[in-house]
C-alpha cells in the first residue's frame, strides 16, 4: 500500500512538472475517437508484434506526448528503464507490471481496465501481457528505453537475412 502511496506521490509531481510542457504544447483542440486511431507496427525498440498510435506530441521530439500501445495475448518486454517518467493507463485488458532486474511472474501486479501507474525515471521494471491489451503512454520525450540485459533490446537483434 506505501509504495502504491509513494508512486502515486512521484506522479502527481512528474505530471505537476510536466503540466507546463503539456500546456505549451496543445495549439488546438483535438479529439480521437476509437475508430480514427491509425495503428502501425510498434517501435523497433519494443518487442516484436505489437502496434502503436500516436496521439499527440511525438515521442522522437523534446515535449510532451500521448501513445497508446496495442499488445497480443503472449507479448512480454523484458526488465527495463527508461530516461523520463511516465504514466501508463491500462485502456483495455490487462497486464502485469513487474519491478527489477529479473522478470518474475510472481512478483508482477495484475492491472486490470483502468489502472494507472506512475514510473519515475531509472526504475527497472517488465510487462506481461496474458491478453490483447491496449496500454497509453503520457510522457515527456525524447522517450527512450534501456534494456537490463542488451541481448533484449531488439535493436541489437540481427535480422535472419543478415545472419
Amino acid at each position: 500500500m506505501k509504495r502504491g502511496y509513494i508512486g502515486m506521490a512521484v506522479g502527481v509531481v512528474a505530471l505537476a512538472s510536466g503540466a507546463g510542457a503539456f500546456a505549451d504544447a496543445i495549439g488546438t483542440h483535438k479529439v480521437f475517437l476509437p475508430k480514427d486511431i491509425q495503428w502501425q507496427a510498434a517501435p523497433a525498440s519494443l518487442p516484436a508484434g505489437a502496434e502503436a498510435a500516436v496521439l499527440f506530441g511525438d515521442p522522437a521530439k523534446e515535449g510532451a506526448f500521448v501513445i497508446r500501445l496495442k499488445a497480443p495475448k503472449g507479448y512480454r518486454i523484458p526488465p527495463h528503464t527508461h530516461p523520463k517518467p511516465e504514466v501508463v493507463t491500462v485502456i483495455s485488458g490487462k497486464i502485469d507490471l513487474g519491478m527489477g532486474p529479473a522478470a518474475d511472474r510472481a512478483s508482477a501486479e495484475a492491472l486490470p481496465a483502468g489502472s494507472l501507474s506512475t514510473m519515475p525515471p531509472g526504475v527497472v521494471h517488465y510487462v506481461f501481457v496474458d491478453e490483447e491489451s491496449v496500454v497509453q503512454i503520457d510522457a515527456i520525450g525524447p522517450w527512450g528505453i534501456d534494456y537490463v540485459d542488451p541481448r533484449d533490446d531488439p535493436r541489437n537483434q540481427i535480422a535472419p537475412a543478415q545472419r
